[in-house]
């Protein structure tokens, strides 16, 4: 298990932008990889970005692409999410996640299952 924490959530008007922080505990350099994921009451989480820790690339829901930005500082072992744009639709609670760096498609990087340890989660209100 990894100890994570979010930041960086917060209120701003449609257009706005964002940048969420995903700091682990510990750095687990190229151990993992990262994701996020987002849910409003009700709903189950959804894959918003991911990204391969050897940065051969990020995986982006259609809903976010061309507005987020997935990055990763491998150091510090640190998530950042760049939002910009954003829409009303974009309100939810943002969780950042790790999985096993272990290959997987890329289409099956934004599924929830594959993730083993989770963030607390901070919120991103967007109103209109």
């Amino acid at each position: 298990q990894v100890k994570l924490r979010e930041s960086g959530g917060g209120s701003v008007q449609t257009g706005g932008s964002l940048t969420l922080s995903c700091a682990a505990a510990e750095n687990f350099g190229s151990y993992y990889n990262w994701g996020w994921f987002r849910q409003v009451p009700g709903k189950g989480r959804e894959g918003v970005a991911s990204t391969y820790v050897d940065g051969s690339g990020s995986v982006y829901a259609d809903s976010v692409k061309g507005r987020f930005t997935i990055s990763v500082d491998r150091s510090t072992s640190t998530l950042y999410l760049q939002m910009n744009n954003l829409e009303p639709a974009d309100t939810a609670m943002y969780y950042c996640a790790v999985r096993r760096n272990i290959y997987i498609p890329p289409e099956a990087t934004l599924t929830e299952a594959k993730y083993v340890s989770w963030g607390q989660g901070t919120q991103v209100t967007v109103s209109s």
